[in-house]
């Protein structure tokens, strides 16, 4: 038997060890490619898999981390707003679960948390880069309300008036664009007010006057001044309660408030301040407006439009309801000067040129017909009536105001063969008679209208429902006031002598109307009869046909304001370049005509406080109100 060598032995057993560390190599390759290779499947489903799913969905897998990302999501005008998938978000982040259970978990929230970081100065750079239409930051688990949706939502309440707009569309409907909603306030605003009429005023009793929906007693026609019907002894200030109770007739009420173009406020503002304007502190005499505020503010109604919608009817001057100061002794309510009334439109007999949210319309006169026949017969009768007097005057002087020019005109008068003067004295007058005062108008062709304690008179109306021409001497009397009512075109229905032509040059009244031809003053006259049914208010009771009225004039201006206002809101307009003091101004502008230098500037050139010129300041204004009352028992004065 062969023996092996020593030599052969050994490398025996160096083969054995080669071969042994040869397997002891190869584990450790294989071992190595093992790693690597979970190293890659783990780096391929984290990174390239995991951006590329955030990219493609807004909704990234490490949502289920317990931070929450912003999401960015634009949100357009011609579209409604993205909805958010709730389910799909869940299975998202359920597979994400199920793949990353037996991953490291502090890797995972690092790694989430430099995600986290990074896509945080993502959108803090692109954020400021987004245009409109505005982005929307939305947030989990818990999402917010963007601001972009609050601002969208807001618009569209703005535009809860928009039923409303949509009625003017509809042709079949005959009130279509012409709803008027009126609230139903208690009664402490108007009703109870009649009921203490005897405290009404300081000197008349107004009980009689509140009578026959307030139109006051029936008028004898005695003398055959009149006609047979539609005659009343109705005070001047009486307006509150005849357009509260024509409202009730108006053909296109509505209980519905979301279709009305205007919202009617019932409340006798001039009855209220009638009754406190003597011997009360300014707590009475403000106590029922700030109620009433109150509680318009407080319904549904009034947010619609913050007001803007809402009008309401005071029979007296403005000045009555603009209280300059706190002060006991100053004169008013302070009414108008309240912020929620200075969003609604407030009718008075007499505005201020310098504010824009009150409006004149026309003084009652004794003539409130109830049937289309009996305005066609007075018409008639007033074009062919023989007229002896070139003109006439009714009215007192003013001896305790200097600026005052009917000393002057009682002057001429008097002083002429074909002026005709009725003087209004304290205690008995003609002037308290309306059927003497009719009779002198309709036997003049021209009637002499100054400013009275303010501005405006009832004289004016009276003498105009005669077909008598009048005669102006400051735009504010009329031209100023009556807009919805009167032309644009003074001339073709009066004649205007300013006040410094009588008080520094001493022109003649008479020489001066003698010198307009017979064929104008016939169109002149003509005119103004045409005027006479938008000048009157017909019987409450009743509904003129063919007529309209100066309630259906009056309403139908402040629905064409209300419409112009939303429709400005609607197309995002603003009033910005509007100017209140220059009010007076924008109601004789044209179409496309801009405020601009005017005739009439010097008349309301409102001058500075203390300057020593208080002719046509409030203040001013305010002291001819509280003079007025003193001549309130002439009511034509």
């Amino acid at each position: 038997m062969r023996r092996r060598s020593p030599v052969n032995s050994l490398s025996s057993d160096h083969m054995e060890k080669g071969v042994h560390k040869s397997q002891h190599s190869r584990v450790c390759v294989l071992g190595l490619l093992c790693v690597f290779f979970w190293g890659f499947l783990l780096y391929f489903h984290f990174v390239i898999i995991g951006g590329r799913s955030y990219q493609v969905d807004s909704i990234s897998s490490d949502s289920v981390t317990s931070q929450s990302i912003p999401i960015i999501r634009p949100i357009t005008t011609s579209r409604p707003s993205p909805v958010v998938d709730f389910d799909r978000i869940n299975r998202v982040e359920s597979h994400d679960v199920v793949e990353n259970r037996d991953f490291n978990n502090a890797q995972s929230k690092n790694e989430s948390e430099n995600h986290d970081i990074e896509q945080s100065r993502d959108l803090d750079v692109a954020q400021p880069k987004i245009d409109k239409p505005e982005a929307v930051i939305e947030q989990k688990p818990k999402i917010d309300k963007p601001e972009a949706v609050i601002e969208q939502k807001s618009k569209n309440d703005e535009f809860r008036f928009m039923k409303a707009m949509k009625t003017i569309e509809n042709k079949s409907d005959p009130c279509g664009g012409r709803y008027v909603y009126v609230h139903d306030l208690p009664s402490k605003f108007n009703e109870d007010m009649l009921k203490e009429c005897r405290s009404l005023s300081k000197w008349t009793n107004m009980c009689k006057f509140t009578t026959n929906a307030g139109l006051g007693p029936p008028l004898e026609n005695t003398e055959g001044v009149f006609s047979d019907s539609g005659w009343y002894a109705t005070n001047q200030f009486a307006v509150d309660v005849i357009f509260s109770n024509r409202m009730k007739q108006y053909e296109c009420l509505t209980n519905d408030s979301s279709i009305a173009a205007a919202i009617f406020v019932p409340f006798y503002a001039g009855f209220d301040i009638a009754r406190y304007l003597w011997g009360y502190n300014i707590s009475m005499r403000d106590a029922a407006s700030l109620e009433l505020v109150d509680w318009l503010q407080k319904r549904p109604e009034w947010s619609i439009m913050g007001g803007k919608d809402h009008f309401l009817v005071a029979g007296r001057i403005t000045w009555d309801f603009r209280r300059l100061s706190e002060e006991e002794n100053d004169w008013g309510s302070k009414l108008l000067f309240l912020p929620a009334a200075k969003n609604m439109s407030m009718l008075v007999v007499e505005s201020s040129p310098w504010n824009a949210n009150d409006f004149a319309i026309p003084y009652p006169t004794y003539f409130h017909p109830s049937k289309d026949a009996e305005v066609y017969a007075w018409q008639d009768r007033m074009m062919n009536l023989e007229r002896k007097w070139l003109f006439s005057f009714a009215g007192a002087p003013r001896p305790d105001n200097p600026k005052s020019i009917r000393g002057q005109i009682i002057d001429q008068c008097k002083n002429s063969n074909v002026g005709k003067l009725l003087e209004c004295d304290l205690g008995e007058s003609k002037c308290h008679s309306p059927s003497s005062l009719m009779q002198m108008f309709q036997s003049s062709v021209f009637c002499l209208q100054p400013q009275g304690d303010s501005y405006t008179r009832r004289s004016a109306f009276d003498s105009m429902l005669a077909g008598c021409i009048p005669v102006f001497f400051h735009p504010g009397s009329a031209y100023a006031q009556y807009t919805w009512h009167l032309p644009k075109n003074y001339t073709k229905y009066s004649v205007f002598i300013p006040e410094d032509d009588l008080r520094k040059k001493h022109i003649s009244i008479e020489e001066r109307l003698s010198q307009i031809p017979q064929d104008q003053v016939k169109m002149m006259r003509e005119e103004v009869i045409n005027l006479i049914p938008r000048l009157i208010y017909a019987d409450p009771r009743s509904k003129l046909e063919s007529h309209k009225d100066a309630f259906d004039v009056s309403v139908q201006a402040i629905i064409d304001k209300v419409t112009r206002i939303r429709k400005d809101i609607i197309e995002g307009r603003n009033n910005d370049d509007f100017i209140e003091e220059l009010s007076w101004k924008y109601a004789l502008l044209g179409e496309g005509e801009y405020v601009g230098v005017h005739e009439w500037d010097p008349f309301f050139s409102k001058p500075k406080p203390n300057d020593g010129n208080s002719d046509s300041d409030g203040s001013a204004a305010a002291e001819a109100a509280k003079n007025s009352w003193k001549n309130e028992q002439r009511d034509h004065s």
